[in-house]
């Protein structure tokens, strides 16, 4: 008897749902979206009845709510992120700002989530609204984060979130104090079709009286409205595709919420019926960073084109972006457009000088862009330091001297790291380091040593000596024999010596996956007449590292022996190409 009652009442609330739809005249295009729209607001109603009269008070909310925000919260790292916090500051201020004038006076909090594929901004009870790292990534305004903190905000004004919770209290049937089991998907997943559109309408009005413009609301959802015609449709080219996980989650957003074109509608039609006047939207202020970040992104993709185009943009917004001036420098670099790197790296320098891996991409890049001036404009630099050099500095110095034809200053700096390296190790025989300082690579000389040699050694096979090249790379090995770069650097020096032996020995030592080994592997066999295993190899590599098919880049960078190999490997891989074309079938 119990379950043909329910069915009955769910049969009768699906009559009403039917009619009150058709009171309220409610624009949606036909299609499989409006019976998903009314099995939503079916279920919504069924699960409402039973706390329709029985509303939480304001304290019970907040307290819920911040026992909530505690279990949400994500772990905090022992260093503090100084964009995380940079980004987490400004949405409060923002918030702050929007929730002024919500109608509940609640004590809001705005949280920072940075996980890239979050997609969304929720609320949970008593005035806290989260923002996912991947929908602030989609703005350009901070008008548009205004309208998304004002949606939120009205969930929470309206009691859609207390409704929420209580309807999850009856459903599981839990106390209001073990309302912590509540997972956070409940309160990401949208709510009914009429009360988003509600938020939708007050969420604007709130942003346009902080003093924020209403375009902002169109233009996010004009984003997503983009999204989800992607998310429907094959992607045209690579940089089109959503990863699958930011796909999973926009459709469990456009799921659970209207259609975007039916938003905008309501929001143009809201503005028209306001009389507001066109408001200019103001710049996302934190925009740098998430440019920045799929600058990387696309950089670690070995996208270098489309790369520096996204570096590009975050430094129109902050010329000093620490992450999008190393992404434009490595991309300018892997370009084999080193004088532009160049540049890169000496702003990167200028703000921190100490940082001695830039400095070795900086000497690099000079000495790529022009061997006989490389060495002067790395000594303005390194004259222009306040204070104590970086250590290291003075080898890359000595490197561009060599390649300018002065060796000089390279032997001394050899004398002088094999002597420190014979006294250190004398000190430590005599004293014991502590297990900290033993494992410490900015505390060990030798490993400070061994870098230096490693250095050297790359600078003496660049200015063609490799003979003595292998020598100070046999020193660092020596001195460090896991380093994974050691070893390559070692395979180089003994191919261009005829040494192949040497060199399959160091190559084989080596567990790492860096495309830079399986080249030295690939120019390896091609010497030892392993045309096949050659070239399965380097077409292989140049899947995930095309910067070795440009030879401008190859010859800058290595032998004369290398680029030639690689040169050879690539008109022999052409010629394959084409006769496979003409071959009958």
């Amino acid at each position: 008897m119990k379950h043909w009652a329910m069915i009955a009442a769910i049969s009768l609330l699906g009559v009403a749902a039917i009619l009150t739809a058709e009171r309220r005249k409610v624009d949606a295009a036909p299609g499989p979206s409006a019976v998903l729209y009314l099995i939503a607001d079916t279920e919504q109603e069924l699960t409402r009845m039973p706390v329709r009269f029985t509303r939480m008070s304001d304290a019970e909310e907040i307290a819920i709510g911040n026992q909530l925000a505690k279990f949400y919260q994500p772990q905090s790292d022992d260093e503090p992120d100084p964009e995380r916090q940079q980004v987490q500051s400004y949405l409060k201020t923002v918030g702050a700002k929007v929730a002024t004038g919500a109608h509940r006076k609640l004590p809001y909090q705005f949280h920072y989530l940075d996980e890239p594929y979050l997609v969304n901004a929720f609320a949970i009870p008593g005035g806290h609204v989260y923002v996912g790292e991947g929908l602030l990534s989609l703005m350009d305004s901070e008008d548009e984060l205004a309208s998304v903190l004002g949606h939120e905000i009205e969930h929470i004004d309206h009691y859609h979130c207390a409704e929420r919770a209580q309807q999850e209290q009856a459903l599981r049937k839990i106390p209001l104090g073990g309302l912590l089991a509540i997972p956070i998907e409940v309160f990401e997943a949208g709510y009914s079709k009429t009360q988003e559109l509600e938020a939708d309408r007050e969420g604007t009005q709130l942003a346009v009286a902080a003093g924020y413009s209403p375009s902002g609301a169109i233009r996010m959802f004009e984003t997503f409205d983009r999204l989800y015609r992607e998310s429907r449709s094959r992607p045209r080219n690579p940089e089109q595709e959503l990863t699958e996980m930011a796909r999973q989650t926009l459709e469990g957003y456009f799921r659970s919420h209207p259609l975007p074109s039916e938003r905008i509608a309501q929001i143009q039609k809201l503005i028209a019926e306001q009389k507001w006047d066109p408001i200019p939207e103001r710049d996302l202020k934190v925009a740098d960073i998430f440019w920045a970040r799929k600058a990387e992104l696309a950089l670690h993709a070995h996208k270098y084109s489309e790369a520096m185009q996204l570096a590009g943009h975050s430094l129109k917004i902050n010329p000093r972006n620490r992450k999008a001036l190393r992404v434009a420098a490595d991309s300018e670099f892997y370009q084999a457009e080193f004088r532009r790197a160049a540049d890169f790296y000496r702003q990167l320098l200028d703000q921190a000088p100490t940082e001695l891996q830039i400095a070795r991409s900086y000497a690099l890049a000079l000495a790529a862009a022009g061997r006989q001036s490389a060495f002067s404009q790395f000594q303005a630099w390194m004259n222009s330091i306040q204070g104590t050099r970086p250590r290291g500095v003075a080898v890359q110095a000595a490197g561009l001297a060599l390649l300018a034809g002065d060796p000089l200053p390279a032997r001394k700096a050899a004398a002088e790291t094999r002597q420190s390296t014979r006294m250190n190790t004398s000190l430590e025989a005599a004293e014991k380091a502590t297990t900290e300082a033993r494992h410490s690579a900015a505390m060990n000389p030798s490993t400070e040593a061994a870098d230096a040699l490693a250095d050297l050694a790359w600078w003496y096979y660049l200015s063609g000596d490799s003979q003595t090249a292998l020598q100070a790379i046999n020193d660092a090995v020596q001195l460090r024999p896991s380093e994974s770069r050691y070893r390559i650097q070692a395979a180089w020096i003994a191919i261009e010596q005829k040494r192949l032996a040497d060199a399959t020995e160091n190559l084989e030592a080596e567990n790492t996956s860096a495309p830079e080994k399986y080249i030295a592997q690939a120019v390896l066999q091609w010497q030892e007449g392993e045309t096949e295993k050659s070239l399965l190899l380097f077409n292989n590599v140049l899947t995930q590292a095309p910067e070795w098919r440009n030879m401008a880049w190859v010859r800058s960078l290595y032998s004369p022996l290398v680029a030639q190999s690689l040169q050879q490997m690539q008109a022999e891989a052409e010629r394959r190409r084409r006769a496979s074309l003409v071959r009958p079938r």
